[in-house]
Formats: structure tokens, C-alpha cells, sequence
């Protein structure tokens, strides 16, 4: 059986789906709620614009191209500097939900004889069953190439000890040569440029108590045999024991470093051009303490180690006896280092954080930088101020300007611009955006109002400006609601609770019981219901927390009520424990169930703007429900398989709902989809580039409220993202008409006699999507429309409208005049004829079982072309007779409606097959 999956409109017969299974399609698709997955639009992706806000796990410039840089982060993914804007360019923006792992990216590595050349070790043992890659990338990181290294080492990108490093590093003598040091599986190396890996037995390290397993690997480009470095030094992440080894025969052997130290555990390691090497040491992994290991990361030393004589000289500043963390040598002074304390808490004129070093003497005397004078420059992003560089896991020279240092945060990126003098230290995040958001309103005629892990949230007027932080501050904020009908009222909670009646201007602390969860308003903003985080018990208050009483029957742990938009006595959560939905018709004072759906879904639930009771449901793999009768009773939505989030926007021009947006799969593709006809229909409106990972721990996808089309969705580390459409450029029409089976002609207008066929075949052929509407009601929704033995009541102008692939719509008028005659006659006849000649076709067995059935066919039809159509209108078979009384066929159909339809000269006949 030949088989295609083209639709109507195609050019040639074979490929053609006639008007009359159009009409018939498009009639069953309504009936049976069918859902259809639109061409992708275009659409802009970018971030709202916050600002850091994450750690940065390290800083990598490339020692051998000037302004190239790149930061890794826990949780964001991985940035390349762009010099000539001043901002960051992200690189794992096309990492898909079943990759979310590596946002995290461990180690980074460029090759210092092909800057281009760009290795990324990946992964988050919580994510994806602790999948981990070797991202590989010859242009920059604007391409990947994913190696999958799973079953042979595994990777923690946002694990203990994150910041050191690093563990990845290219043979500076042999571009093919990769090594990659990891925390449960030892030390590997690459001899394709990381396309396969193999262990390196002779180094007798596995793991560490720490799980950070090894630290760095330093390779000595200046020791070389057969064009492979021999020389190659390795950090281990635990104290005790040995930690710090040595190969001369590139890794065939690995012998302890004598004297190196084993009181602390390597952090990280800069060689200097005279075979000195720095080493920067702390009581524990880092970033910060660990109590269950336990390492509580509040001291530390700084070695020197000079590889030709073997000689150890602590160089640690006089009278600081804390971590230390980063570490680099001037390329041009061996003797001129930076460094880092980490997880150290002294005075940032006013703030509390990290201190920074400058040596020019290799080691023997330090400049406590920040001590001499320090000022931090926010760059435009306010919410920084009182707040400091701490974690400060990794400091660099830029090695073309050493005048300048880069050094990470626990919440970005810093930079001095004359380290030598300079006290000012400037926040450099445009276009670094790595928070992990939590919770998002888009207030009709009002701003967006965000809430985040670490940093509160922001009130934004221009998604594209940096906003103000919320304030007071409290740091992470798990919740955050706002009342639909008085839509100055909103709650935030975190580890306290605040109320604002301005937009978010405004707030106002509450009492509360417990600590973060997730809070509900009742539409007019009243009522407040409070879930507090590892809680049973969801809390109800009239009076602004000022005082609380207990819901009943909403007894789950960490419910996530949510208010009615229009009703101010109901509210609804749902159980994904046991697919209950409970709702409240009392205010929140107590919740019975309602309807069920399956369960294992998003917690996050939606009700749709200015609807009462119309509740819908992001069940992951279970798809998508709605209600519309307050929870009662659910409809499923077809042709989702999967739904993480859902969402709802300002309704589109002209429609009577608001436009529905998900993070699901349509016909196999996951991303992010719109509807704006209730679900009918579904447009992808982002790309495999712009995944982002989905919608990581905030669970959703947002739509504005003020601008259509615009929707925001959460990432699991790199921030708010949000898509808008593109410019919208119309397609041009060229229109084609074709009467009484003739040839088509170009042009918009056609007279014909009363009974002749008129056909309309407008342009493009592919792409898009078509609608029509004339006299009558008339309306289809196929590319070419044929009328056939039309009368005078169906003259007049027939309009239709095309929709590119980017939403835009563009529209051409066909006029038809009719008039009277013999070719009415002659039609009419014909007519009649072939109703009189269907009768004698008869279809046995009608239903039949897996399509075996025979046609009996009248004389004129018995040299005929046959084909076969499913219920969609999708062309299955097709073959011609060569006078055959009865033809039989057996095509194994599944079950459902066909069409079988035979073509013979001037007739045209169509009938139904049923298969069983």
C-alpha cells in the first residue's frame, strides 16, 4: 500500500485531496474535537531582563584569543563574552526537557591551538537520571555535538565543589587529546577530539568522601615527546590522604606529589611560565560548608610548588587562615597572581563577602584589594546593591589586559578594570540570566510581577529594563498570587509573608504559619489561602494574616490552591497523588471533591481570565483537561500526549477567549504551543533552539496579559524566558480558477452557467493554513474549494484568507457570476445520471473486517481509478481497473471511516466503507 501524509491542497492528482472529502474531513474533525498542530510561527525568544542572580560556577578565558571568555554556571548553562556589546551570549538555550541536566555545566575547556573548538562537561545527578555529556562544539559554542559519556562517568554540575577546576582540559601540544577528570569514575582522556573516552587506570582515583572526586587537571604544555604533553598533574578533592598526583609519561603512570600538602583539598591551579605552580586549598569542597560530611569550609592555604625543583613554599596571606578558592598567573609575570577566598564573610564596605588578593612578589606579599577600597558599580541592575561577592570560586587576568580581573559570584559576574589601583568592581551580567523562577502574574493594564529562588522577585513595567527587587526582602520566594477582579491586591511568601494593595509598588508583612509553600486569593482579594511548604494543612485569613484558621478537607501535603477569576466563594486544587479535584464553594473554609482526572499531574493548575469554573489541567503524561462546570466533570483535549504546563494570555484579535499556551507534545514534538480557539488548534511557537531546558521548577508558561501572543515560561536556571512574535509579513495571493473541469486560468473572477462546477485553487500551495467564507454561510477550510452545479443564490464574492507560518494573514476575493442555459441542462442531467449509476455501486462487506471487501461496478465503471481515503481526507491507495465486474482488496486498514471513491470519465462517485 502506498502511503502519504499530504493533506489537501497538493498540486498533483496523485496528492489531491478532492473538495467533497474536504468537506467531509473538516465536518468529522469538529464533530470529533480533533486537534491539529499548526506550522511552527515565527517568533523572537529572549530573557526578562534580571541580571545574574545565580552562581557562577567559573570563569574560562581563552589564553590564546583576545576577548574570548566564557562562564559556566550551576544551574544556567554557559555564556560566551561578546566584547563589542559588553554582554553574554547563551549557548545552551537548545538544551530540550529530557537534557535539563546540563544546564549544569562542570567543567569547561577551550583548545588554546583552535579557539573554536569549545568542550563542555554536563549534567545534574537529580536530572534526567543523572544523564551527563560531553558537549563538543567547532564554532564557538554556537553548535553543539552531544556525546553521551552516561555509562562511563557521570557529572554534578550543581554539586558540592562545583567551583573547582577544572576538570576538563585539551593537550596543548595535540588538539585531538582531551582529559576529563570526574567525581565518582576517575580520570579519562579522549584521543578524537572527545568523541570516545577511555579511563586512565594508571591514576588509582576514583571517587572522594565529598563526591567531588578530582578537582583539576593541570597539563605542562612545556614537557613534550612525540607531539603529546607528558606532564600532567592532578588534583583530588579530599584532605587526609593524597591528593595531588603527577604523570611524566602522559598518564601511563602516576606517581603522590611529594610534599604537597593533604591538611586541605585542592581547589584549583594556575601554572605559571616558569614552572610554578599555584594551588589554592580549603576544608571542604565548597562553594559553601557541609555539614553531613562534614566540611565546614573556614580555612584554608595557598601553596606554591615549583615543578623543576620539586621545592613547596605557603604563600597563604599573613593572617588569613580561610578557604581559598580562585587562582590565576599574569602570562606575562610569573610572579604577579590573583587570588580568592571562598565562603568568607569580612566587610564589603557595607556588605559582607569575599576578599581578593594581588601579589606581585609570587606570593610573598598579598594586596588585600578589597581591603584597600572597595565600590561596587551595579551597571544598571539595582537590585545588586547591598548585596556582595561571595563564592568567589574562581578569579582570572584577562590574559590580553591584565590589568583586568574577572571573578564569579554566588550571584554573577564582577570585573575591575585595573586591578593594580582600582577599587571598583563592576557587575558584568547583560545577557547572563540564571535564576530559578518560581511564580509570575502578568496584571491586566499592570506589570509583571515575578518571584525567584535566592533573590525575591521583581516588578516589571519593561520586561526589557532592569527592574526593582522586591522589598522588603526575604530572599527565595516560593509563592505568589494575585486577585483577578481587584487586581492591585497580590501575596508573596517566602520564609516570611507580605501583602501589597498597589500592583507590587507596595508591601505589607503579614503573620503566617510555617515557612514558603504556595499562597491563592479569592477574586476580589479578601480571602487568603496559605500552604505552607512540607504542610498538610493549608491556612485560611480574611484580614491580611492577620489572623488564620484551618481549611478543612484539603488535608494533602503542599497543596497549591488557586482562586476563581470570577467567583469570590470558590477555589480549587488539585491532588496528583490520587487525581482529585477539591474545590471550595465557601470561601476557602472548606473543600470536598469534585470531579477526578489522572493523576501524577502538575500541581500548578489554571483557570481561564474572566471565566467562573473553567478549570484546566497540565497532567504530564497524561495530557491536557478542561473544565467547565467548576471541576465536576473534565473533557480531555486531544492530540496532546504530554503536558507540563498550561497557561492562558489576552485573548487574540477578534476571538471571545483567552489564548491558551503549553509546554507539550503535538504529534511527537515537544515545545511551546498556542491556541487561540479553545483548543482546537495549536501553533509551535518556539524552536528546537530555544527549549531552554522547559519549565523546570516554576512549572509554567505564562501568556500576557496586556500583549497578545507574548508568553513567558520558567526554566529550571536560566531565568524568565519569554517569546513574542515576530514582525508579521503578509504572503501574497495569487488567485486561480478553474470551471467545468478546465484549465485553470489566473485570475479572481468566473462566469459560468447555473449547474457547471467552479473550482478555486489559490497560491501558495504548501505552507500555512486557509479559510473561506461566502453566501450563504459558505465557509471551508482547504486550500482549493470546488462548488459544483452551483445556482444563482450562490453567486457573489467568495473571500479567502491565507495564515503564514508566522500568524500573518493575507486575503484575496473571488467573484462569480452565474448565468442560465444548455450547460445548466447538460448538468443537471449528467447529475442525475450519477446518482442513478451510484446506486449501482455496492461496497460488500460494508462493515468489513481489517479492509478486505469487494466492489461490484457497473459497466461504465469498470475501467476506472479507484482510491482509497481515511477520515482525515489523507489519500491512502489508488489504482485503475481494467474491466473488472467485482474488484477485491485487501489492505489491512485499521479501524475506522474510509472513502472509497471511483473515478471514470465525466463520473465521480463516492462511498463509505466502515472497517471494523
Amino acid at each position: 500500500m502506498k502511503k502519504t501524509n499530504d493533506d489537501c491542497g497538493k498540486n498533483s492528482f496523485r496528492h489531491r485531496m478532492p473538495a467533497f472529502l474536504c468537506l467531509f474531513v473538516t465536518i468529522l474533525m469538529y464533530q470529533g474535537h480533533k486537534v491539529k498542530a499548526q506550522a511552527t510561527a515565527d517568533y523572537n525568544w529572549k530573557s526578562v531582563a534580571i541580571g545574574g542572580g545565580g552562581f557562577v560556577s567559573a570563569i574560562i578565558p581563552s589564553k590564546t584569543q583576545q576577548n574570548l571568555v566564557y562562564a559556566r554556571t550551576d544551574v544556567g548553562g554557559a555564556y560566551r563574552w561578546n566584547a563589542s556589546t559588553g554582554s553574554w551570549i547563551p549557548l545552551t538555550d537548545w538544551v530540550s526537557e529530557d537534557q535539563v541536566g546540563f544546564l549544569g555545566v562542570e567543567s569547561l575547556a577551550t583548545d588554546p591551538n583552535n579557539p573554536g573548538r569549545l568542550y563542555m562537561l554536563a549534567g545534574i545527578s537529580y536530572f534526567n537520571n543523572g544523564k551527563t555529556a560531553i558537549l563538543r562544539s567547532s564554532d564557538y559554542g554556537n553548535t553543539f555535538t552531544v556525546t553521551d559519556v552516561t555509562d562511563q562517568f557521570k557529572a554534578h554540575g550543581n554539586g558540592m565543589g562545583r567551583q573547582t577546576g577544572e576538570k576538563l582540559v585539551v593537550d596543548p601540544n595535540n588538539s585531538n587529546i582531551v582529559y576529563c577528570g570526574t567525581r565518582w569514575n576517575g580520570l579519562f582522556r579522549s584521543t578524537d577530539a572527545g568523541v570516545t573516552w577511555s579511563r586512565l587506570n594508571a591514576l588509582n582515583v576514583t571517587t572522594t568522601p565529598n563526591e567531588n572526586g578530582i578537582s583539576f587537571v593541570i597539563l605542562d604544555g612545556s614537557s613534550v615527546s612525540g607531539g603529546v604533553t607528558q606532564r600532567i598533574i592532578v588534583g583530588v578533592s579530599r584532605s587526609g590522604s593524597t591528593n595531588l598526583y603527577r604523570s611524566e609519561n602522559g598518564g601511563q603512570s602516576f606517581s603522590a606529589v611529594s610534599g604537597a600538602t593533604t591538611t586541605y583539598m585542592p581547589h584549583r591551579a594556575a601554572l605559571a611560565s616558569n614552572g610554578d605552580l599555584y594551588i589554592t586549598y580549603g576544608n571542604g569542597a565548597g562553594p559553601h560548608g557541609h555539614s553531613a560530611v562534614p566540611e565546614p569550609m573556614d580555612n584554608g592555604q595557598i601553596w606554591k610548588y615549583n615543578i623543576p625543583s620539586g621545592a613547596w613554599t605557603n604563600i597563604t596571606p599573613s593572617g588569613f587562615n580561610r578557604a581559598f578558592g580562585g587562582i590565576s598567573v599574569d602570562p606575562n609575570n610569573p610572579n604577579r597572581v590573583v587570588t580568592s577566598t571562598i565562603n568568607t564573610y569580612m566587610n564589603q564596605n557595607g556588605t559582607w563577602g569575599d576578599r581578593i588578593f594581588l601579589s606581585t612578589s609570587g606570593g610573598s606579599s598579598w594586596v588585600d584589594v578589597v581591603d584597600r577600597g572597595f565600590n561596587m558599580d551595579p551597571d544598571g541592575v539595582t537590585w545588586i546593591n547591598g548585596h556582595s561577592i561571595h563564592w568567589a570560586g574562581s578569579v582570572e587576568f584577562d590574559p590580553f589586559n591584565t590589568q583586568k580581573v574577572w571573578v564569579t559570584s554566588g550571584n554573577g559576574i564582577f570585573v575591575n578594570d585595573n586591578i593594580n589601583s582600582s577599587g571598583t568592581w563592576r557587575f558584568t551580567v547583560r545577557g547572563l540570566e540564571e535564576t530559578v523562577p518560581l511564580g509570575l502574574e502578568s496584571i491586566p493594564n499592570g506589570p509583571l510581577i515575578s518571584v525567584i529562588g535566592d533573590y525575591d522577585g521583581f516588578r516589571h513595567t519593561d520586561i526589557g529594563q532592569y527592574a526593582p527587587i522586591h522589598n522588603p526582602q526575604m530572599g527565595t520566594t516560593t509563592g505568589l498570587a494575585a486577585a483577578a477582579q481587584n487586581t492591585g491586591k497580590m501575596v508573596r511568601v517566602g520564609n516570611s509573608m507580605y501583602y501589597s494593595t498597589d500592583m507590587g509598588s507596595t508591601w505589607t508583612q503579614s503573620n503566617m504559619n510555617g515557612t514558603q509553600g504556595k499562597v491563592a486569593l479569592s477574586a476580589n482579594g479578601n480571602i487568603v489561602l496559605h500552604s505552607p511548604r512540607q504542610s498538610s494543612v493549608t491556612y485560611r485569613s480574611t484580614n491580611n494574616g492577620s489572623s488564620w484558621s484551618t481549611v478543612s478537607g484539603l488535608s494533602f501535603n503542599e497543596a497549591h490552591p488557586v482562586g476563581d477569576p470570577v467567583n469570590s466563594n470558590k477555589f480549587y486544587a488539585y491532588n496528583p497523588g490520587n487525581g482529585a479535584v477539591m474545590v471550595s464553594t465557601d470561601g476557602g473554609s472548606s473543600f470536598s471533591r469534585a470531579g477526578s482526572v489522572a493523576g501524577w499531574g502538575s500541581k500548578v493548575i489554571r483557570l481561564a481570565p474572566g471565566r467562573e469554573g473553567h478549570v484546566w489541567i497540565a497532567l504530564n503524561n497524561g495530557g491536557l483537561v478542561r473544565s467547565t462546570d467548576s471541576g465536576q466533570s473534565f473533557s480531555t483535549i486531544n492530540g496532546i500526549s504530554y503536558c507540563g504546563a498550561v497557561g492562558f494570555g489576552i485573548a487574540a484579535p477578534g476571538a471571545n477567549y483567552p489564548a491558551i499556551y503549553i509546554w507539550g507534545t503535538i504529534n511527537n514534538v515537544k515545545g511551546v504551543y498556542r491556541s487561540t480557539d479553545q483548543g482546537a488548534s495549536w501553533t509551535r511557537i518556539n524552536t528546537d533552539t530555544q527549549q531552554y531546558g522547559g519549565p523546570g521548577n516554576g512549572q509554567f508558561v505564562q501568556g500576557d496579559m496586556n500583549v497578545f501572543g507574548r508568553v513567558y515560561m520558567s526554566t529550571a536556571g536560566r531565568g524568565i524566558v519569554y517569546g513574542d512574535p515576530a514582525a508579521c509579513t503578509p504572503t501574497g495571493i495569487t488567485p486561480y480558477v478553474q470551471i467545468n473541469n478546465g484549465t485553470w486560468q489566473q485570475t479572481a473572477s468566473a462566469t459560468l452557467d447555473a449547474g457547471g462546477t467552479v473550482k478555486f485553487g489559490p497560491q501558495p500551495i504548501q505552507g500555512g493554513s486557509w479559510s473561506w467564507s461566502g453566501p450563504n454561510g459558505f465557509s471551508a477550510s482547504t486550500r482549493e474549494v470546488t462548488i459544483s452545479n452551483i445556482q444563482a443564490s450562490q453567486a457573489g464574492s467568495y473571500e479567502a484568507t491565507y495564515t503564514n507560518s508566522g500568524g500573518c494573514q493575507s486575503t484575496q476575493t473571488f467573484d462569480v457570476t452565474i448565468t442560465s442555459g444548455a450547460q445548466a441542462e447538460k448538468t443537471i442531467a449528467l447529475q442525475v445520471n450519477d446518482n442513478t449509476l451510484a446506486n449501482e455501486v455496492v461496497i460488500y462487506p460494508n462493515p468489513t473486517r481489517a479492509g478486505k471487501f469487494s466492489i461490484a461496478l457497473p459497466a461504465p465503471l469498470q475501467t476506472a481509478i479507484i482510491s482509497i481515503y481515511d477520515n482525515r481526507g489523507r489519500w491512502l491507495y489508488q489504482e485503475v481497473t481494467g474491466g473488472d465486474e467485482i474488484r477485491e482488496f485487501d489492505q489491512s486498514l485499521d479501524r475506522g471511516i474510509y472513502l472509497v471513491n471511483i473515478r471514470s470519465g465525466q463520473y465521480n462517485i463516492t462511498k463509505k466503507l466502515i472497517v471494523n
